[in-house]
């Protein structure tokens, strides 16, 4: 079996108008597929949900560049298992939070403020999770990974 750490997380961040949850779930889960250095990084499965902690904004011109209407506010709460020996829980949210950064300014440009990323309580995710939350999850990831993640949910 895989020395793994299963690290339980909770993820917000500002999205643009019209960006797709689903998307933005599936670009959280890919991006934990590896993570730390290039020259030695490590695999990572995330095992989640993602979901809106705001309302819509009613259909019409809102203010913002263009008209284009205000951020939404969105939030994944689930489980990352980092592959291998030695990984305290800072260095993993360190990693996780320079990836995800990256990967959300690459995909949707700046937003006005990095995403948030935070260790929290493993009974919180199941607990403060939304039932309308869309699940999310690393695809084909290392075996002992999934098995080692799936257990927590």
């Amino acid at each position: 079996m895989l020395d793994s750490l299963i690290v339980p997380l909770f993820v917000t961040t500002d999205l643009p108008p019209g960006a797709d949850l689903a998307e933005f779930g599936e670009l959280l889960a890919e991006t934990m597929r590896e993570l730390g250095p290039r020259d030695g990084g490590y695999q990572g499965f995330l095992a989640g949900r993602v979901f809106w902690l705001d309302q819509p904004a009613p259909a019409g011109p809102r203010p913002g560049p263009g008209g284009e209407g205000e951020l939404r506010y969105a939030g994944m709460l689930g489980y990352l298992a980092a592959a291998g020996a030695g990984h305290t829980v800072r260095q993993v949210v360190g990693d996780v939070r320079r990836a995800i950064g990256a990967a959300v300014a690459g995909r949707y440009g700046d937003v006005g403020v990095a995403p948030a990323v935070f260790a929290i309580r493993d009974h919180d995710v199941r607990e403060r999770t939304p039932d309308s939350a869309l699940p999310v999850g690393t695809r084909d990831g290392a075996a002992d990974l999934v098995g080692a993640t799936r257990s927590y949910l």
